[in-house]
């Protein structure tokens, strides 16, 4: 089998795994280390060897035999777990799937963001340190620091290995929610680097999310954020050019968008919002599928956009949802009454200046556009952002210098 394959397949059977070993060892991090040794054995053995006869079998036993040699080796554990490391190892991985508890376990309230989600990529996802600070561009010993530290966090809050109980499952399930999102947000743009996309960590966000929705088929909020990174992802394949550079949304060649995405999306947040009031993540995909069904930009529904913003605002309190109202604004009542709704913003980064640039442009003071141009540029750390905003502000220049030679 390809290496893909192989990937594809150990990314699947990680949680099933670690689940089983984390379940009987009582010790989340030390199973998490042991499964992790697992899956790099297999990944070097798999791909020339061909797949065994039972690979979760394989991956049980050898994560089991890891972690039996490692507590055999450390006279100070306790007497369980040197008890639990003697009881032969089951046949085969149980029917029972452990993933969303791992979800819930990766995404503890008293976790950092940061510290979350590289430890769902890697229990959850399966994938490893060195992938993980690849895709964050941090050094691995920074991020191995980071996993760490999370496991230990987890350890000390002596978390049951089980789902939380009815009354702190809706405040873990808003940070599971959160951490998803944030994961997809980071592959769908990356934060910095020369890549726009990282969709290693995209499709993730969208393969656990699907995951989630699929054990908790009626909450609304998860329906909603997996309708969400539906949406959004659909436009991807016409977000760069040839190049690899930056295509904005109303230039993008709508025909290349992902319409089974787009299907699916839709469909997922017309049934999201019949469940009740709806939260963030099913304002956010309503209003990313307003702008997917519209089949050309000018078929925009703005005005339904810019009300759905004023819901979220209100819901959230959140500057990045002000920032977008402001173009919706502008896009409703003209550039001067977004330009006036971005002078009570306050927010740092490269974005405020970006928006204010595009409807500057729009308000035809070019000099103003161009000066906020740059300004966004020099604030971005994604290279292909960064060349993008230095387009649009040489273009601009140039169309203002034809102008005042009459040309």
């Amino acid at each position: 089998m390809a290496g893909v394959g192989v990937e594809d397949l150990l990314r699947t059977l990680a949680p099933q795994v670690l689940g089983v070993v984390a379940r009987r060892f009582r010790d989340f991090g030390a199973a998490e280390d042991a499964v992790q040794e697992a899956l790099l054995a297999a990944a070097r053995h798999w791909p020339s060897e061909g797949l065994p006869d039972n690979p979760r079998g394989w991956l049980l036993q050898a994560a089991v035999n890891r972690l039996t040699d490692q507590l055999r080796s450390d006279q100070a554990r306790r007497r369980r777990e040197d008890t639990a490391a003697l009881e032969p190892p089951p046949p085969d991985v149980p029917d029972r799937d452990d993933t969303l508890v791992l979800l819930f376990l990766c995404c503890h309230p008293a976790l950092t963001p940061a510290s979350a989600i590289a430890l769902t990529l890697r229990a959850v996802g399966g994938l490893t340190t060195a992938e993980i600070a690849g895709a964050f561009l941090v050094p691995e010993a920074t991020m191995a620091q980071r996993i760490t530290r999370a496991k230990a966090r987890i350890k000390a809050s002596d978390v049951p290995f089980r789902l939380p109980a009815a009354e702190e499952r809706e405040a873990r399930l808003r940070s599971v929610l959160h951490v998803l999102y944030l994961v997809f947000n980071e592959g769908y743009t990356s934060s910095a680097g020369g890549r726009l996309h990282r969709t290693e960590l995209s499709g993730e966000a969208i393969r656990l999310t699907r995951l989630l929705h699929a054990m908790l088929p009626e909450n609304g909020e998860v329906a909603g954020l997996l309708a969400l990174m539906l949406l959004t992802d659909a436009r991807r394949p016409a977000r760069t050019g040839p190049s690899g550079e930056l295509v904005p949304l109303a230039e993008q060649d709508r025909t290349r968008w992902d319409r089974a995405q787009i299907r699916e999306g839709v469909a997922l947040v017309t049934e999201a919002l019949a469940l009740g009031d709806a939260g963030e993540y099913r304002l956010q995909a309503a209003i990313a599928a307003a702008h997917d069904i519209a089949p050309r930009v000018e078929d925009t529904d703005w005005d339904r956009i810019l009300s759905t913003y004023r819901l979220l605002e209100r819901l959230t309190d959140n500057p990045v949802v002000t920032l977008n109202r402001a173009i919706a604004t502008a896009m409703v009542h003209g550039p001067a009454a977004g330009l006036a709704l971005l002078e009570t913003l306050e927010l740092g980064g490269h974005r405020p200046d970006a928006v204010r640039a595009h409807l500057l442009e729009l308000a035809g003071d070019i000099a103003g556009a161009v000066r906020h141009y740059d300004a966004a540029a020099a604030r971005t750390t994604n290279t292909s952002e960064q060349r993008y905003l230095l387009t649009r502000a040489a273009r601009l220049r140039e169309s203002e210098q034809i102008d005042l030679r009459g040309g």
